[in-house]
């Protein structure tokens, strides 16, 4: 049952992931990987076939099976999303990868605060169980728009984060946090800023906590957006376009923190320094 509520929460898993997670040795979590796969309560994405040929003994990839979200549904276990396990084995390698870089951060932070009494995190789930109303009846909760104003034009602009978390200290105040996960396949800026860039994702999340997004849809005083990115080049492109975004109200680039993924994988997001929008070094906590 842990298993399949590690699935259901994160979707696709690695093995290494599942044996992090639930606290067993890599070999006995593949065998009950095994076992619980040839059941059906779980699946293997086709797609991640495809990079075996390259990435050698890559770690295999999990998802909650249709057996297993019924058996979670029957204990109990809210399976809103079940109808997700049906696209699973469908699901192509460019969307894994994506999620399963997601995932190594969310592990990766469920690890760091795990067994501390000083905080706690607030998964996702969480963070939409103690909002308003309205918000739990959106389609996509998390979805973030705002109207942006240049050039004498005006258009709307919806950010979805990859990632939403909080942490929670002793005297119940709290950290809120969104996080993009950049793989560098989006251009940083456009001539057009109505195309899709990362400029218009800054944009449109510093117009959205300008418009108090954050607090009608979550109760938030304010949260800070965490970006994952592949270089030092790519981080010094997104600071430049940064810079030149100016909208009112907003906290303007002190609302993002920047970091590489390659650091972080030997480091962990508390502990690790990031560097805000003014070039600050600054940690989570």
């Amino acid at each position: 049952m842990l298993i399949l509520r590690q699935l259901l929460r994160y979707r696709f898993l690695r093995s290494t992931h599942i044996a992090a997670l639930v606290g067993r040795s890599l070999d006995r979590t593949n065998d009950r990987l095994c076992r619980l796969f040839h059941a059906g309560y779980v699946d293997r994405p086709r797609a991640q076939l495809d990079y075996y040929p390259t990435a050698g003994s890559a770690p295999m990839v999990y998802a909650l099976g249709e057996l297993g979200a019924h058996l979670l549904s029957e204990r109990g276990v809210d399976c809103a999303n079940m109808d997700r396990t049906r696209n699973n084995r469908e699901a192509g390698r460019p969307f894994i990868e994506h999620q399963l870089e997601i995932v190594d951060f969310h592990v990766a932070l469920e690890r760091s605060t795990r067994g501390r009494s000083d905080l706690r995190l607030i998964h996702p789930e969480e963070v939409i169980a103690s909002a308003p109303e309205r918000t739990r009846r959106m389609r996509n909760p998390f979805a973030l728009r705002a109207r942006i104003s240049q050039a004498e034009c005006a258009y709307d602009v919806g950010v979805v984060p990859d990632l939403v978390f909080g942490l929670l200290f002793p005297d119940g105040s709290r950290r809120c946090f969104m996080v993009e996960i950049d793989r560098g396949t989006m251009p940083v800026s456009r001539a057009d800023a109505t195309q899709s860039s990362f400029a218009r994702k800054m944009r449109g999340y510093l117009q959205a906590h300008a418009e108090g997004r954050h607090t009608n849809q979550f109760a938030w005083k304010t949260f800070r957006v965490l970006v994952v990115t592949t270089d030092q080049h790519r981080t010094r492109s997104m600071l430049e376009a940064l810079r030149q975004l100016k909208i009112p109200q907003s906290p303007g680039p002190s609302l993002f923190f920047f970091a590489l993924g390659g650091e972080l994988r030997s480091s962990d997001p508390l502990s690790h320094i990031w560097k805000d929008g003014t070039d600050r070094a600054i940690r989570l906590i």
